[in-house]
């Protein structure tokens, strides 16, 4: 197979526009920051158990990081597997804990599951999620 040519001169402008692009992104966040951000941290600072952290797929793979960098800073996170608690790690999870779940659609059949069963225990839930009217965003006491 042929190799495409190289170009330099467009490849750091393509890095430049994608630097733009990912600036004003992050900027954006700034206007949707409010009330439910700062609950949101004030229940995982003040969390007597651990940040149970839960995603499927990317949103798992994204919850992986978050769960190790919270741990690696001092406070105590753990990763659950949605499809997993539904066979047993649900007993992981304490009412001292504070769970974080992270689904896009909000709408992730194996974590939906066990929404009831999680707000059943007491413990808080905190939702990212694109839709805050899903079935993930209904049942969490904080949606970001």
């Amino acid at each position: 197979m042929p190799r495409m040519s190289f170009d330099p001169a467009q490849a750091l402008r393509l890095a430049h526009d994608t630097l733009d692009i990912e600036a004003a992104a992050v900027l954006g966040l700034k206007r949707r920051l409010g009330d439910d951000f700062a609950r949101a941290v004030a229940l995982m600072l003040d969390v007597a158990g651990r940040v149970v952290v839960m995603g499927m797929g990317k949103s798992g793979h994204v919850g992986r990081k978050i769960a190790a960098t919270l741990a690696s800073t001092g406070t105590p996170a753990m990763f659950v597997h949605p499809a997993e608690a539904s066979h047993g790690d649900l007993g992981m999870i304490t009412a001292a804990d504070v769970v974080l779940a992270i689904s896009n659609s909000g709408e992730v059949e194996e974590l939906t599951t066990i929404l009831p069963l999680i707000k059943r225990m007491g413990v808080p839930l905190l939702a990212i999620t694109g839709r805050p009217d899903s079935t993930l965003g209904r049942h969490a006491d904080v949606v970001l």
